[in-house]
């Protein structure tokens, strides 16, 4: 089992594909107009063939108080993963879109939420294991070398008869 599909409720369906597509920067998979609404759904550019998110409307009258509550306390309609909150954050507020939580470290996670201009604030996390592998990538060469060196060390003079210029 896998998920195939997520949901965000939006209050126009349009003015939500722009945003997602535009701003954000996900590609259409699906526009099929069903009457008053449509079917229309985003994926990434990294994964086109990975989960879909649904832009549904909010035509459901429980939506709209739904959506409101979760505004006001403050609380993700949806997370998305990125390499790089900061990075993120900054190509976002570059085009306009406003934060409601700028970059947060929360220990295992960094996060940052902003206004999707739909009706929901929407998450954006890197979870730390993902920086430490970047940092290991950009690192493990000099920890190499620095190895070799002490290695090359071993069994010739005294560490203490040596100068380092």
């Amino acid at each position: 089992m896998r998920i195939n599909l997520a949901s965000v409720f939006v209050d126009d369906q349009q003015k939500a594909l722009r945003f997602y597509t535009e701003t954000l920067g996900f590609r259409v998979k699906h526009n099929i107009p069903l009457g008053e609404h449509a079917w229309i759904t985003v994926v990434s550019e990294e994964a086109p063939e990975g989960t879909e998110l649904l832009l549904e409307p909010d035509a459901h009258p429980a939506v709209p108080p739904y959506m409101k509550a979760l505004v006001e306390d403050g609380i993700p309609a949806t997370s998305f993963a990125v390499d790089d909150v900061k990075a993120e954050h900054e190509r976002l507020v570059a085009k306009g879109v406003r934060f409601v939580q700028p970059p947060t470290d929360l220990g295992i996670v960094v996060t940052a939420v902003f206004d999707d201009t739909c009706g929901n604030l929407i998450q954006i996390a890197q979870e730390k294991s993902q920086l430490l592998r970047r940092t290991f990538a950009f690192m493990a060469p000099k920890i190499l070398r620095i190895s070799r060196f002490w290695r090359s060390l071993r069994g010739r003079t005294s560490l203490s008869l040596m100068t380092f210029s």
